[in-house]
């Protein structure tokens, strides 16, 4: 009788997990990839697999091989997105923040120990970076969104995350070291504002700030990302300064009663 809750649960959570491991890129993932990244056998992830598309949640591309998500997560995420007004409040920043750097701008939200994009405005500046579209997740810390919300964690939850680092950073810990980190984290809590100076992939660079719930927490966060020569030095201040005008603009809405993000 006990064994029944624990085998469901562990059910829930590995088809939630393929879910996130198919959802981090428009064009899916190859049952090879999802074996890999989810640590499951090949057997049970075809089998999950399966018993999804059976549902509608994921696809099989017959072109690709790929697994991409389906039709039922669109309805699914068209109804939430009736109770989080996403687009009414992040996406008028988005689009002056593009247009006003000719960067690319987004909104990320965190979830527990990471950082997931939800929403994306490409800039008009021709050259581009394509590290960060929506659905890709990072650990916090890593990348700008993810530094700039860990920066103003409680020292706590900052202590709980720097423990274990290597673990928690994953395949990103040989550029985000935990020093590199310590020293980003004290930065941008200096400064307001994140820089991630090419470290997820070299050339690629990125700046972020971090949008605060009603009780004053960082829960969002805004970035711009692009190549290294538009995040130089001498532009990185009024990039900053754009990116904490627009933050403190979404998090004022957010203060809103009714107002919720997620």
């Amino acid at each position: 009788m006990n064994q029944l809750p624990v085998q469901g649960a562990q059910v829930v959570s590995r088809i939630a997990g393929l879910l996130r491991i198919v959802g981090r890129k428009p064009e899916g993932s190859p049952l090879v990839a999802l074996v890999r990244e989810s640590g499951l056998t090949r057997p049970t992830v075809h089998r999950l697999l399966t018993s999804l598309a059976s549902e509608g949640l994921l696809d099989h591309d017959a072109r690709t091989g790929n697994w991409v998500l389906g039709p039922e997560i669109l309805l699914m995420g068209s109804v939430a997105s009736a109770r989080f007004p996403l687009e009414e409040i992040a996406r008028p920043s988005l689009r002056r923040l593009a247009e006003e750097t000719g960067e690319s701008a987004f909104f990320s939200i965190r979830r527990g120990s990471e950082t997931v994009c939800l929403l994306r405005e490409e800039g008009s500046f021709p050259v581009r970076s394509f590290v960060l579209h929506e659905g890709v997740r990072f650990p916090l810390g890593v990348a700008s969104a993810g530094t700039a919300i860990m920066a103003f964690l409680d020292d706590d939850e900052q202590d709980q995350l720097l423990e274990n680092w290597p673990v928690h950073a994953g395949p990103f810990a040989d550029t985000h070291t935990e020093v590199v980190v310590r020293a980003n984290l004290a930065k941008t809590r200096q400064t307001g504002y994140a820089v991630n100076p090419g470290l997820v992939l070299e050339g690629s660079w990125g700046m972020g700030a971090a949008v605060f719930d009603a009780a004053g927490r960082p829960a969002w966060a805004l970035s711009l990302t692009g190549i290294e020569p538009r995040f130089r030095e001498d532009r990185q201040n009024f990039l900053g300064r754009l990116l904490m005008e627009e933050a403190h603009r979404i998090t004022v809405q957010l203060g809103t009663p009714g107002k919720e993000l997620l």
